[in-house]
């Protein structure tokens, strides 16, 4: 399981390619919730999204970084 205690309001989640994914609303238990303007389109939109902490490879400066790719990663997003 990865620290998440240094995972802060505002910082950046990016996939292991690098592409941004959401933005850190808080920490919720073991999950990332992502603010609502990264919700996506269509139903999604306006929604929290939450990452799973078992997704998270390093807290690196102002981002967190996943281990899967950004297009793999969106698939794991708990509503």
């Amino acid at each position: 399981m990865a620290d998440m205690s240094g995972i802060r309001e505002h910082m950046e989640v990016i996939g292991a390619d690098g592409v941004h994914i959401g933005t850190v609303d808080k920490v919720e238990g073991q999950r990332i919730k992502l603010t609502r303007k990264d919700s996506g389109e269509g139903s999604h939109k306006g929604h929290h999204h939450f990452i799973p902490a078992s997704l998270i490879a390093e807290v690196e400066g102002d981002k967190v970084r996943l281990s899967a790719n950004s297009n793999v990663a969106v698939t794991f997003e708990e509503e």
